[in-house]
C-alpha cells in the first residue's frame, strides 16, 4: 500500500509542477532571457570601452608624437579635438596639453581659458581640476587680478589640500603683488616650516625669504 500511496503523491507532485509551469513559466523563461541580454550587452559595452580607450590612447600619443616633431599647431589642433571627443582622463589630459602648447604659442589668454574650462568642469577628475586651478593661477598672477586669484587659490592652500604647498607660494607671490609684504611673509614661514611640502617649494620660499628680508 506505501509504494501506491508514493505513487499518489509523486503523480500529484509531477501535476502541481506542470501547472505551475504552465501559470508561471513564460515568466521564469523571460527572467532567464532578460538575464542573457543584460549579460551580453554589459559584455559588449566593455569590450566597446576598451576599443574606445585603446582609439583614444592612439590619437593622444599620436598628437604627442607631432609635438616632437616639431609640429605644434597641429598638435594643439589634435588635442583640442580629442578633448571634446574623449572622455574621462584623457579629455583632461588633452586639454592640459592644449593649453602648455598655446602657452608656449605666446597665447596666454587662451591657455587660461583652456584651463579655467577643466577646473569648472564638474565631471573632471578633482586632480585635473586641481592641476588646472594651479596652472590658471600662476599664468592669471602675470596680466591678472593679484586678489582675485589669491582668493582662487584658497581651497587648494589649506593645510588638508595634497597641493597646499604650491598654493601657498602662489598665493604668496599674488600677495606681494597686491603689496601685501606681511602676508606673503606669512605664507612663505608656512611653507619653510611645513615638512610635508616638497624640497623644491621650501628652498624656492627660503630664497624669497631672504630677498624680503630687511
Amino acid at each position: 500500500m506505501s509504494d501506491i500511496f508514493r505513487e499518489i503523491e509523486d503523480e500529484l507532485r509531477r501535476e502541481n509542477l506542470r501547472q505551475l509551469w504552465v501559470r508561471y513559466g513564460k515568466y521564469v523563461i523571460g527572467l532567464v532571457a532578460l538575464i542573457i541580454i543584460v549579460t551580453a550587452a554589459y559584455v559588449g559595452w566593455r569590450a566597446y570601452e576598451r576599443h574606445v580607450h585603446e582609439a583614444e590612447g592612439a590619437r593622444y600619443a599620436a598628437a604627442l608624437t607631432l609635438v616632437a616633431e616639431g609640429h605644434p599647431a597641429e598638435a594643439t589642433a589634435a588635442f583640442a579635438e580629442l578633448a571634446r571627443n574623449a572622455s574621462g582622463g584623457i579629455a583632461a589630459l588633452s586639454l592640459l596639453q592644449e593649453a602648455a602648447l598655446k602657452v608656449k604659442s605666446g597665447d596666454v589668454a587662451g591657455a587660461i581659458t583652456v584651463y579655467d574650462g577643466l577646473a569648472a568642469n564638474a565631471s573632471a577628475d578633482p586632480i585635473f581640476r586641481d592641476i588646472a586651478t594651479l596652472l590658471a593661477a600662476r599664468y592669471g598672477l602675470d596680466k591678472g587680478n593679484p586678489q582675485a586669484v589669491a582668493a582662487r587659490l584658497k581651497p587648494l592652500a589649506s593645510a588638508n589640500s595634497p597641493w597646499h604647498g604650491l598654493a601657498l607660494e602662489l598665493t604668496a607671490v599674488a600677495e606681494l603683488k597686491a603689496g601685501d609684504k606681511a602676508k606673503a611673509l606669512a605664507d612663505l614661514k608656512l611653507i619653510v616650516n611645513d615638512n610635508t611640502v616638497s624640497a623644491g617649494v621650501r628652498q624656492r620660499a627660503i630664497a624669497l625669504q631672504k630677498a624680503l628680508a630687511p
